[in-house]
């Protein structure tokens, strides 16, 4: 069984360009399917398995305590490998093809209000190497929306200054432009022609922000140099990255954006996952809806 799993991996990898992350995941989701197979169906493989047996491993993951989140990556994982099983004819049927997935609440995402990101902003004041470096740090995640991996793997080539456009790569590979505001536009100036060449050393590659030692920066450090800068605002919460990410869209959208530009900008190529952001501009409506409205109390 799990000679298929690495064919099905490197199927993922080279045919489908999906990131380590997601190939990490599906692995793993796979393995513990096979270990729970071939402790409850001794000497059975690929094509013996049933779709009684996909609900029980679900349901004793269920009962081992897993998150809907992690059981719905389980069956999703168990899905797109059995299908891919059949479309290659190692299998004639798909026990998954009744599977239904379990339903996950949607949690509103975090964000920081327009004064918070401002604080942020000024707590990253100053004219050190790194302090310019943290300064373009924030603006660019704020001003663009990208994520921390597509930030620390921004590349000085895809860096266009002048026209205001930075080109990241995304999920899956996939490569979008996404335009770069004034402000970021200034900070990463600065921190460009005065900020990293200090910060460049023997083994310094090409991309736009290096840590004290020259080399790339690695996600973890973007969330603690964020939530060093929120402990100097005086930001009585953990700041995150996506959490700037998530403020870039709502903001945008409270400004009249249409969901559609926010989906290109994010990067997502399903319309419901940037769909959540109208639910927290619902939430803040209601807000001021009972708040103002003479007839909304009681």
């Amino acid at each position: 069984m799990s000679e298929r799993i690495d064919q099905f991996i490197l199927y993922l990898a080279t045919e489908r360009g999906l990131s380590t992350n997601y190939q990490l995941s599906t692995r793993a989701s796979l393995e513990l399917f096979a270990r729970w197979f071939t402790e409850h169906a001794p000497g059975a493989g690929w094509t013996d398995v049933t779709p009684d047996q996909i609900g029980a491993f679900l349901g004793a993951r269920k009962q081992a305590g897993a998150a809907a989140a992690t059981i719905k990556l389980h069956a999703v994982a168990l899905r797109i490998f059995f299908r891919h099983q059949v479309g290659n004819g190692r299998l004639e049927k798909d026990p998954t093809e009744f599977l239904t997935l379990p339903k996950i609440e949607r949690y509103l995402p975090e964000t920081l209000a327009v004064p918070e990101v401002e604080r942020l902003l000024a707590a990253a004041a100053g004219g050190t190497p790194l302090e310019l470096r943290d300064r373009a740090i924030v603006e660019l995640l704020y001003a663009s929306g990208l994520r921390v991996s597509e930030l620390c793997g921004a590349r000085l080539e895809n860096l266009d200054l002048e026209q205001g456009f930075i080109r990241v790569v995304g999920k899956g590979n996939k490569q979008r432009l996404v335009p770069v505001g004034s402000g970021a536009r200034e900070a990463l100036e600065r921190y460009l022609q005065t900020g990293r060449p200090a910060l460049v050393g023997k083994r310094t590659g090409a991309e736009v922000f290096l840590s004290v030692r020259g080399r790339k920066l690695t996600n973890q450090r973007i969330w603690q140099l964020l939530n060093e800068l929120a402990g100097r605002a005086g930001l009585d919460k953990k700041i995150h990255p996506h959490m700037l990410r998530h403020s870039f869209a709502t903001h945008l959208l409270e400004g009249g954006a249409d969901l559609r530009v926010i989906q290109e900008l994010l990067g997502h190529s399903d319309i419901s996952t940037t769909q959540i952001y109208t639910h927290v501009n619902s939430r803040q409506l209601h807000k001021a809806h009972r708040q103002f409205h003479p007839r909304a109390k009681g």
